[in-house]
């Protein structure tokens, strides 16, 4: 299926017939300058590829929270290129995840080129400039709705992080340079200064 979307029209929801696994991933692999995600209804959500600054962003979260786990031992870290198939049927790619290892063992087929089906017990979306904030926070419900326990909506435009958990009133943290992680992550911290200022010269986004 060949698409041709100018990036000013970006992000485009777009209808589709449903998809296996393997057509979805044969999609995606022939759109490789897009960022594709596909809602409970089937929806294709295509986004552009991730501005630089918001990479490096993305990077500095990934790291620390693979750091921690792998000193953690409880779990694995994934990161944005990974996709998961939610409960619901959606097939969605957070920022950055945690799953805890029983749960990877269980969902892990052997095959190298399939997706989990399962929701992260911790998720992190991270807003990007053409990211639209009602939809990031419609995702975090979303990932609460399929079985995550905690989650972490992080603006570096507001310097802000809102935290999701399941049955309780999100709670939005501004101007902190860092945030402690509840259960299932207890004992991770974030340290925000770096993603506030990834390049360590006190800029903003």
């Amino acid at each position: 299926m060949a698409l041709f979307i100018d990036d000013a029209y970006l992000p485009a929801t777009l209808s589709s017939p449903p998809m296996t696994d393997e057509e979805f991933a044969e999609f995606c692999s022939e759109h490789p300058d897009l960022r594709i995600e596909m809602t409970a209804e089937g929806e294709l959500i295509l986004m552009a590829p991730t501005h630089s600054r918001t990479g490096l962003r993305n990077s500095q979260i990934n790291r620390q929270l693979a750091d921690w786990a792998e000193k953690d031992g409880r779990g694995g870290v994934l990161d944005s290129s990974a996709g998961f198939v939610l409960p619901n049927g959606a097939r969605r790619s957070p920022d950055a995840s945690w799953v805890l290892n029983s749960r990877m063992a269980d969902a892990d087929q052997g095959e190298e080129d399939s997706y989990w089906h399962l929701c992260p017990d911790f998720v992190i979306e991270l807003r990007s400039s053409s990211d639209r904030p009602p939809a990031l926070r419609k995702k975090m419900r979303e990932y609460l709705a399929n079985g995550a326990q905690l989650g972490w909506l992080i603006d570096p435009k507001t310097r802000s992080v809102t935290v999701f958990r399941p049955n309780t009133v999100p709670e939005i943290h501004r101007d902190i340079f860092s945030i402690e992680g509840q259960a299932p992550i207890e004992g991770f911290v974030l340290d925000l200064a770096k993603v506030w200022d990834p390049f360590g010269r006190h800029q903003t986004s």
